[in-house]
């Protein structure tokens, strides 16, 4: 004979395994960011401010004083 309970059993695993499935998220690749995250809204902003065009710039300045120096002391 058949256990009664096993279409509930059946029913509440599935439902479980759904629940676990909606929690995850479905994630996608565009453009090198995933979206949409579960935590999308808590995820903090990364900024990076734009920089100097030429990014030695003072190491060039640097060379730049050395040699003026060593052209004034010759």
């Amino acid at each position: 004979m058949k256990a009664p309970n096993c279409g509930w059993r059946g029913g509440l695993l599935a439902l479980g395994l759904l629940g676990i499935l909606g929690l995850t998220g479905c994630q996608i690749d565009v453009g090198g960011q995933t979206l949409p995250s579960p935590y999308y809204l808590q995820d903090d902003v990364q900024y990076f401010p734009p920089g100097p065009q030429f990014p030695l710039s003072r190491e060039a300045a640097a060379q730049k004083a050395v040699s003026q120096e060593q052209i004034q002391q010759r």
